[in-house]
């Protein structure tokens, strides 16, 4: 049978006919294409009916011959093949006769011919460690007995940091000391050239009829173009992106124009263009990127420093754990590090980029995985993913393209065998891999995780562990907060917190314990205990481990670029409001929908309420007694004020106990969506509609119930015939802003814990003002307090219906209340302030959430 023989990027193969070849980003694949528009398992080449054929696998970007995508087809000597894109893509060229030159076929990267070949990922090899110690018992320093600084080893071997080449080559001069500092962003080789002419329009966008087409999902269907003007300058004008296009990291307003100089960078998507003469070089990020902190330092109110001077560099494609003891501040770095509270002093690099001044787009090629779960229990695997996807990307990505990252992402973390099971029956390994699965959606090129492995077995924390480790072999940078030691040796390196926040050490972690002069973690943090006041960080600083692995973490110079006043960035959000809104009410029905017991609370707990009220002298009805012929006086109707206290404090129960832990219960899945890019308002007034609705028809229930069994006027002040319903409306009203005043208490609370106390504070504070159990009006004081609550209003709107200055007469001398008066005025005045309260409410729930955003975002 005849051979194939593959030429790619200037090399060829021959195949041999007797079995078939894989193509893909698979290291274990037969052909290896280490690009991010190739897949996983992309295609397979094998001969079969007489000759050789392609088939592609389902891959996210597909496979395109003479610019169609393909499923399956013949190979034509010299029509080429690309994947991933249907221009740019990598390029296989067929032929029917073997080569001269054919060698065996080898795993191949997509660097150009004339660049270096790129340094495989060093593995940690065993390091022999230190020779055990003979137990001791330290003294205090300064006892004259012990000194804890055993001195510092040197290290076995010097340690490799491999500069990691990018997709067209290397990245530039390495720079000189192993502290892996990088040369900016800028300056490595690029991906790709493109020309462009004088006078010419280049669109860029995700769709095959853009003149440069991007893969990437974060990329809109028709993104921005560049305009080459006659007079020499580039201009590049957003057309109406939903992530945004960015001039040195900033965001240009949507449908807006930027002229463009020597030096600016312009961010779309994964992808970086720089304009060099009349040539655009094109950068992809996949993930070969540097990461570094520079002498991060955080004060808190009173000067006390919670972390000082802490400076590491982040090789690429590597997994970094971050370990100390309670009080070291490893939380308040990972919040640093990530843009959530930057530092008071100090820079963190991404590539050399400043994370904090282009917070707005490198927000999307970093992920973050919180020790709690983002996402929600009630929901199926898919499901979650599913409206996450819907969030994050932009609102022309079809169903399809959508469905078709969220199933490569499970096949990569091997969850597509529980995508239809809910969260919630998933082991506690599993649903930390949804958590991961749900940040690698927007394939960030660096992960932060915290805790990932807290109240995981040991069987499963190592799982999770050798999860990071080959997401950091698949081409991605992975830093990890622990508290577990058992599976140190997976990672790349390691960065040891001291108490107060300083480093202790930066490097191996098969040197840590030997640095240290310990033969267990357990020894390193009971010396950490015992010796807090100890210079922890003096000590690291002058050994020769710093020397060797942190020493030249100042050798290059960040990136610099014009940044505008804080208050003119506005980054971009990938759906429009009303789509966020859409989502988000379909997400929250989906999970109230999943859970039996609210859907038969929500309708067991007012018909409850309303047939309580039924108990109170069933036979007496809600009308004003006749005068007494003796004292010609009204008789008070006892009955009434009863009936209407218990449905308004039912009312008012049910509404709060709704949302009261609605917000708290969601608050780290808020903060991480907000982070990549959810509107505030849609948030809040999907739970509002949601709720509001639920709420609206509990009080109708509690209303209808309540008054339908009694004696009730027949003619209503606004409802003609209607004084049913009239009666009804205050008591939902009252359960809408008491649901309002629910989320105030869910938004201000810190734990879930204390919403119950604060709601049963809050309801027998309606009790109280009701004006059911004693006059308010004429109390001074108390009754201008009572206007701040909902029951007050409602109670005075369903009392003017009923004419409660006569079913409950004030005392002889004393005026009416004039919110009891039987005018529609007045019942229009009670209803107006009811909702208005509801309005106010929804006001400080909008501030309060602020107070859970990244505050890189808030400045």
């Amino acid at each position: 049978m005849p051979e194939l023989v593959l030429e790619y990027n200037g090399r060829t193969w021959t195949l041999d006919s007797s079995r078939s070849y894989t193509i893909g980003r698979d290291p274990q694949g037969d052909l290896v294409l280490d690009d991010a528009r190739v897949s996983w398992r992309h295609a397979t080449v094998s001969h079969a009916d007489g000759g050789w054929v392609i088939e592609d696998h389902g891959s996210t970007n597909g496979s395109y011959v003479r610019g169609q995508r393909i499923q399956r087809t013949r190979l034509e000597p010299g029509v080429p093949v690309h994947l991933g894109n249907a221009t740019d893509g990598p390029r296989l060229n067929p032929s029917a006769a073997a080569a001269p030159a054919a060698q065996p076929l080898q795993h191949a990267s997509t660097q150009a011919p004339q660049s270096q070949p790129a340094v495989p990922h060093a593995q940690p090899q065993p390091h022999p460690g230190p020779p055990q110690q003979a137990p001791q018992t330290p003294q205090p320093p300064h006892a004259g007995g012990w000194d804890p600084r055993p001195p510092a080893p040197q290290p076995q071997s010097q340690p490799s940091f491999p500069h990691q080449a990018g997709p067209a080559g290397p990245a530039g001069p390495q720079a000189a000391g192993p502290a892996g500092a990088q040369p900016i962003y800028a300056e490595r080789s690029p991906t790709t050239f493109h020309q462009l002419a004088l006078g010419r329009v280049m669109r860029i966008g995700r769709a095959l009829e853009n003149e440069l087409v991007v893969s990437d999902l974060q990329v809109s269907r028709n993104h921005a173009e560049f305009h080459a003007m006659p007079d020499g300058r580039c201009e590049i004008r957003d057309l109406g992106s939903h992530n945004g296009t960015y001039v040195n990291g900033q965001p240009i307003p949507k449908g807006g124009t930027r002229v463009l100089g020597p030096s600016d960078v312009v961010g779309v998507g994964h992808s970086t263009f720089r304009l060099v003469g009349d040539r655009l070089e094109e950068f992809v990020d996949t993930g070969e990127v540097s990461f570094s902190a520079r002498h991060l330092t955080v004060t808190v109110d009173g000067g006390k420093q919670i972390l000082k001077d802490v400076s590491f560099a982040v090789p690429e494609k590597s997994l970094v754990a971050v370990i100390g003891p309670s009080g070291s501040g490893k939380s308040t770095l990972l919040k640093a590090l990530t843009g959530y509270r930057p530092a008071d002093q100090g820079d963190v690099l991404y590539d050399n980029r400043n994370l904090y001044k282009q917070f707005a787009e490198l927000r999307q090629r970093i992920g973050l995985v919180p020790q709690d779960d983002i996402l929600h229990k009630e929901l199926t695997v898919k499901k979650a993913l599913a409206y996450a996807a819907k969030l994050r990307f932009p609102a022309d990505t079809t169903s399809a393209e959508r469905a078709a990252r969220i199933d490569e992402v499970l096949r990569e973390l091997k969850l597509d065998v529980h995508k239809d099971k809910k969260v919630t029956s998933l082991s506690g390994g599993q649903r930390k891999r949804v958590s991961v699965a749900l940040e690698l959606l927007t394939k960030p090129s660096l992960i932060f995780l915290d805790e990932p492995t807290s109240g995981l077995d040991p069987g499963m924390d190592r799982d999770v562990m050798q999860l990071l480790r080959g997401l950091a072999d698949d081409g991605r940078t992975v830093l990890v907060v622990t508290h577990s030691v058992a599976e140190l040796a997976l990672c790349d390196k390691l960065l040891v917190m001291a108490p107060g926040g300083a480093v202790a050490y930066f490097g191996p972690p098969d040197e840590a314990l030997n640095f240290f002069g310990y033969s267990t973690w357990a020894d390193v943090f009971s010396a950490f205990e015992n010796y807090r006041d100890y210079d922890w960080a003096g000590r690291w600083k002058g050994s020769q481990h710093y020397r060797t692995y942190a020493a030249d973490i100042d050798a290059v110079a960040p990136q610099t670029a014009y940044a505008p006043p804080p208050q003119a960035i506005r980054p971009p959000k990938p759906q429009g409001w009303f789509s966020q809104f859409l989502t988000l009410v379909r997400r929250y029905v989906s999970v109230i929908a999943s859970d039996r017991g609210f859907l038969a609370l929500m309708v067991i707990l007012p018909a409850v309420i309303g047939s309580v009220s039924l108990l109170i002298n069933p036979d007496r009805g809600l009308l004003p007694n006749p005068l007494n012929p003796q004292t010609g006086r009204i008789v008070p109707n006892g009955t009434a004020t009863t009936v209407l206290l218990i449905l308004a404090v039912g009312a008012c129960f049910a509404g709060a106990a709704n949302s009261v832990r609605e917000l708290i219960k969601e608050r780290v899945i808020y903060e991480r969506e907000r982070a990549t890019g959810l509107s505030r308002s849609a948030y809040l007034m999907s739970k509002v509609f949601v709720l509001g609705l639920i709420t609206v028809f509990q009080g109708l229930l509690v209303g209808v119930i309540g008054f339908a069994g009694r004696e009730i006027p027949e003619e209503g002040l606004l409802l003609e015939g209607m004084a049913l319903i009239e009666l009804s409306l205050p008591i939902m009203g009252l359960g809408f802003t008491s649901m309002m005043f629910g989320l105030i208490i869910s938004a201000l609370v810190r734990t879930a814990e204390k919403t119950m106390p604060l709601l049963v504070m809050f309801s027998i504070i309606q009790v109280v003002f009701t004006g059911c159990l004693f006059a308010l009006h004429g109390t001074p004081g108390v009754n201008e307090f009572s206007y701040l609550m909902p029951s007050r209003w409602a109670v005075a709107a369903a009392g003017a219906t009923l004419d409660f200055n006569r079913i409950a007469p004030p005392e002889p001398g004393a005026a009416n209340d004039p919110l009891w008066e039987h005018t529609l005025g007045a019942w229009s005045l009670d209803m107006i302030a009811l909702i208005g309260l509801g309005a106010v409410c929804g006001f400080f729930v909008a501030r309060f959430l602020r107070r859970h955003e990244p505050e890189v975002m808030r400045k």
